[in-house]
Order: C-alpha cells, then sequence, then structure tokens
C-alpha cells in the first residue's frame, strides 16, 4: 500500500483508517490530486472553506501544509473519515489553528468563501450536501468538486444547477476531472427523510440521506430477517447497523434483550436512533432504555462492559467508490473479541463473498443457516 503522498510540491504521508487493516487501498485517489493541483495553479489563497467527503484527510492536509492558519471547515459522515483525517494531522506533525470539525447533520458555517468536495457515490447525499450548501453560500462562491472521469456527465451536472448553481467540467486528468459550480446564492429546501414500512413486521422505516437502501428493504437484509437466529440473547449487536432494521427486529424476537447499534455512517445512526423511538421498543417496565446507539469504526470503541452473546451483521463490500472486503474482516476480527464465549456472529452475505473462509479462519467453526441463489446466512461460535 502506497503512502508517500505527492502533488504540486506537497509531500506528506497519509493512511486509511484504521492504519493497520488488510486492504492495499491508499488513502487517496487522482481526484484528490486534481483538487489540490488546481488549487496550486490557480494561486488560491487562504479563506474561510468548507470541504466535504475527505475520506481520510487528503484535501484537509494539503490545505493545512500550505497554510496552517487556513480557516477550514471539515463535514464528514463517516467516522472512519473524521478519525483518518485526525490521525493523519498528527501523523504529518501539522498543527491547524482554524480547523473546524462536523459531522453531516451539523449546521454548516454561515457565508464561507470556498467549497473543495469530492463526489460521494450516493447521488441522493450528494443533492441533499449541495441544498445544504445553497442555504450558506453566498452567490459566485465558487465549489469545486473532483470526480472519476467517467462520473462525470450531462445529468449530473444538471443535478448540480439544480440544487446549487451553473457548473462545467475541466479536461481529463489521470481519468479525473475537477467540476466548477458558481452558487447563485438560492437557498433550496433539502429533501425530507425517506419513510416505507416492513411489511409483516409492523415496523415504520425512515432513512435519512446517506444510508444504505433509502427506499426500501434490503434483500440481503430480507433473507436475515426471515432467518433470526433461536435462542435467549440478553446483549446483541446490530453490527453496520444501517437504518437499524436487524436490530429492530431483534428487538420484537428477543423483548428483553439490549440492543446496541453501531455505524460508521452519522446518518445511519441517526436514523436507527429515530426508528427505534418511532416504533417505541422500549419495554415500558425497564428503567432504563434498551436501545443503545454508537457512530464508531467497527467495534472499537465499544464500552468494555459490553459482551455481546449474539451479533447480527450485514457486512459492506466497498466504502465510497472502492470495492474491499477489509471491513468484513475487521467487523468478523472485532466481533470475535467482543462476544462472550458461546456467544454468536450471525452474518449474512452474497454468496460470491465466501465469507464462510475468513470466519472459519477467525472461529474455527462456521455454519451455514440457510442459502439461496444470491445469498448466505452463516453463523459461527465463541
Amino acid at each position: 500500500m502506497t503512502t508517500q503522498f505527492a502533488c504540486a510540491g506537497i509531500e506528506l504521508e497519509l493512511f486509511r483508517y484504521p492504519t493497520q487493516q488488510a486492504s492495499n487501498l491508499q488513502a487517496w485517489d487522482a481526484a484528490d490530486e486534481h483538487l489540490i493541483q488546481h488549487i496550486i495553479d490557480s494561486q488560491q489563497t487562504a479563506k474561510p472553506t468548507v470541504i466535504l467527503n475527505d475520506s481520510f484527510g487528503a484535501l484537509s492536509c494539503a490545505l493545512i501544509s500550505i497554510d496552517p492558519q487556513w480557516p477550514i471547515t471539515l463535514e464528514t459522515d463517516a467516522k472512519t473519515s473524521l478519525l483518518g483525517c485526525q490521525h493523519n494531522q498528527q501523523h504529518n506533525q501539522l498543527a491547524p489553528s482554524s480547523l473546524h470539525i462536523i459531522n453531516s447533520r451539523d449546521p454548516l458555517p454561515q457565508h464561507p468563501q470556498l467549497v473543495l468536495m469530492k463526489l460521494p457515490k450516493n447521488l441522493h447525499y450528494f443533492a441533499q450536501q449541495l441544498a445544504r450548501l445553497s442555504a450558506v453560500l453566498p452567490a459566485e462562491t465558487q465549489v469545486l468538486i473532483g470526480a472519476k472521469a467517467k462520473s462525470i456527465n450531462a445529468a449530473l451536472l444538471s443535478l448540480i444547477n439544480k440544487h446549487l448553481g451553473p457548473a462545467s467540467a475541466s479536461l481529463t486528468w489521470k481519468k479525473t476531472r475537477v467540476i466548477t459550480c458558481i452558487s447563485d446564492g438560492k437557498p433550496r429546501p433539502t429533501a425530507v427523510p425517506v419513510n416505507w414500512k416492513v411489511e409483516g413486521l409492523g415496523l415504520n422505516i425512515t432513512n435519512l440521506a446517506n444510508v444504505f437502501a433509502a427506499n426500501k428493504l434490503d434483500i440481503g437484509a430480507r433473507f436475515m430477517l426471515d432467518n433470526m437466529p433461536k435462542g435467549d440473547f440478553s446483549q446483541i449487536v446490530d453490527l453496520g447497523c444501517g437504518n437499524g432494521i436487524l436490530g429492530l427486529h431483534a428487538k420484537q424476537c428477543y423483548p428483553q434483550a439490549h440492543i446496541h447499534f453501531v455505524d460508521d455512517s452519522d446518518m445511519a445512526i441517526a436514523s436507527a436512533q429515530y426508528n427505534w423511538q418511532h416504533n417505541a421498543l422500549d419495554n415500558p417496565d425497564f428503567k432504563a432504555p434498551q436501545g443503545h446507539f454508537y457512530w464508531d469504526d467497527c467495534l472499537t470503541h465499544l464500552p468494555d462492559h459490553i459482551s455481546p452473546d449474539l451479533i447480527l451483521c450485514n457486512p459492506p463490500f466497498h466504502q465510497g467508490e472502492a470495492i474491499t472486503d477489509h471491513i468484513a474482516w475487521q467487523m468478523f476480527v472485532d466481533a470475535y473479541k467482543r462476544l462472550k464465549t458461546g456467544g454468536i456472529l450471525h452474518i449474512v452475505g452474497n454468496r460470491h463473498l465466501a465469507y464462510h473462509i475468513k470466519v472459519k479462519r477467525i472461529f474455527n467453526n462456521c455454519t451455514t443457516i440457510a442459502s439461496n441463489g444470491k445469498f448466505v446466512i452463516l453463523q459461527a461460535k465463541k
């Protein structure tokens, strides 16, 4: 894995987060380099800047290395991105004096003078980000968006124009382009969260913009809901919970249990927490809430006193644009470390991902609980 970043005279050592991970992916891509090169070539000076979707800090670290006093507001929905940015700033001995970090639901600063963005994979989320920016950007503010050239087309430019202002794309460099949008100063309303019902379970689900399977039940999750494990469980983790559907149904199946929802996405955790409260799943006879919510990198910071006897998991096999299985690896390893003896990991995944090999290597056992033409449900016992 390459960690030495060099672009436009800026040299940094950048790591993905966590730094010890089973992947050969690097912490930046050519679109980061293209944006930074554009900043240097245009002789951009420090001004109040908002950075969005800075995966592991390449953009923010570059601006801070140019000028430690560059006033930056860094917005992220991913906890791994936040932790990665912080790690890379510290590792490169960068000491920003004007850096403010917010999550994807916090208010943006009023009247920034420059915006740098990476194009996210989720265009519904991208439209939400543009609408949020439209509410705070003065007219004529420059917004620079880095993306793969193959992702840029007339429909994308039209989307930007609809939600923020006119946009045009640069020439291609290293298979990337920089989109320049000039804000028109007209505030747009943000989209309302998507609401839908889970037939047969009596659950109402609400999804914020950056949550997987935004307007319907994921077919892998549906298969898992039909094949919940048998047993009497008291501490359950919904790992990579998304909107929380597995954990919500777990509470229906095991009414006395405490359910711990964990996800890398702040919007996912907010959605899961809303869905728990909206579906009134706490037992009124209990003195304390049974739903618990953690914006976290897998189980890295789960409180030490929590030793689950069941972990439910529908692992992602991508991180942004990157297709990768290292997140599943980390989930399975973290599950083994945190489960109590005799505890169960219960997962669903696409058949072709061959999760049984990884699970058996970690747990020394793996049982196929159910399968169909596309998915398999596996279970391992500690």
